[in-house]
């Protein structure tokens, strides 16, 4: 892991200002001579700057994105807790973690963080940009405050606009952390409870019925009790709880409600997409629940340069992260596509 530290201060889009900046960030591969062959990945909302680690099949060794033919780099994002300025970072004004003091964030703020981290790289252009589900958000946002830089967008189980299920749901996930008798303490572990809980609802909304029928009902009609899907959710939860901070978790869903590609620029949400030059694969799931097919429809419809593909999963939303046999097929076949119409 890299981390590059911006010391200057960073003002947000709320007005307020952090007095210094950490990214971290992981890069793989070798940057080319002509600095033609960067693909900058944007990661979702509990990743982390490690894609290989989490983007198996898709980012590394012998896959579609693979760090022998690009210079691949995924940053950590502003509020997380793996690495960059966060609720768990010191204040240097206090010299204490921020905590619960820790300024509202956008995904806007996000890639300025990003712009930051490029021009500290000397990276003028990026060849692809590509993200799922809030790393959509990143890089809908990104390519339209940097048409120059960004040549061609992978998007896949996203949305130009946070939805009002997905608001409803965020905030029934604060509800639960905020619902923690520890919530606000000063302590990293502060809402843990309450996270384990933000999580079991994330779950419901990342995978669907039809998969958690077929995998997490019991065979045993005559159980009153600890039933197998159960299981499964607190599982989960305590998973999310041993490598992830409420205080994050509770930051960033904030920074998900806000997201609005017209925000401000005094365009409607159909304008916004129709500014975007890039060429553009838009990838969605049928099964997907939290970022519903619509959304990258509505993507596609409307941006001049966008190709859908829509791919069949059991796996609801998480079908981004788990179906890379099918996501890189398709991938690989447009990127060949604008390479074909690059050179003609």
């Amino acid at each position: 892991m890299n981390f590059f530290e911006h010391k200057q201060p960073f003002i947000l889009e709320n007005g307020q200002t952090l007095p210094s900046l950490t990214i971290s960030y992981f890069t793989y591969g070798k940057l080319n001579a002509t600095k033609t062959n960067v693909v900058w990945v944007c990661h979702a909302l509990t990743a982390n700057a490690n894609v290989t680690d989490w983007w198996k099949g898709l980012v590394g060794e012998g896959c579609i994105i693979n760090p022998e033919k690009y210079f691949i780099i995924c940053a950590n994002i502003l509020g997380s807790c793996y690495g960059s300025t966060g609720p768990l970072s010191i204040n240097s004004t206090t010299n204490q973690p921020y905590y619960s003091s820790f300024p509202s964030i956008t995904i806007r703020d996000m890639v300025n963080a990003n712009i930051l981290l490029r021009q500290h790289l000397d990276i003028p252009k990026i060849y692809l940009l590509m993200g799922g589900s809030m790393g959509g958000y990143q890089t809908l946002e990104w390519c339209t405050m940097e048409k120059s830089v960004i040549e061609n967008l992978f998007l896949i189980a996203t949305s130009p606009s946070e939805s009002a299920w997905g608001v409803a749901v965020h905030t029934a996930q604060r509800l639960a952390i905020e619902a923690d008798n520890s919530w606000l303490e000063h302590k990293p572990n502060a809402g843990s409870k309450g996270l384990k809980a933000a999580r079991a609802i994330g779950m419901l909304t990342y995978r669907n019925y039809k998969i958690l029928h077929e995998t997490q009902t019991d065979p045993d009609a005559e159980k009153i009790d600890n039933f197998k899907a159960s299981s499964y959710i607190n599982y989960q939860g305590d998973k999310l709880v041993k490598r992830f901070n409420a205080y994050s978790y509770w930051l960033l869903t904030k920074a998900m409600d806000s997201h609005h590609l017209a925000r401000g620029r005094n365009i409607s949400l159909q304008q916004a997409l129709q500014n975007i030059p890039q060429n553009t694969l838009v990838i969605g799931i049928t099964s997907d629940i939290l970022c519903p097919l619509d959304e990258q429809k509505f993507i596609a419809e409307n941006m001049p340069h966008a190709k859908l593909v829509v791919i069949n999963s059991e796996y609801g939303h998480d079908g981004f992260i788990i179906e890379t046999k099918q996501i890189s097929k398709h991938l690989k076949e447009w990127i060949e596509l604008i390479h074909e119409f690059a050179n003609s």
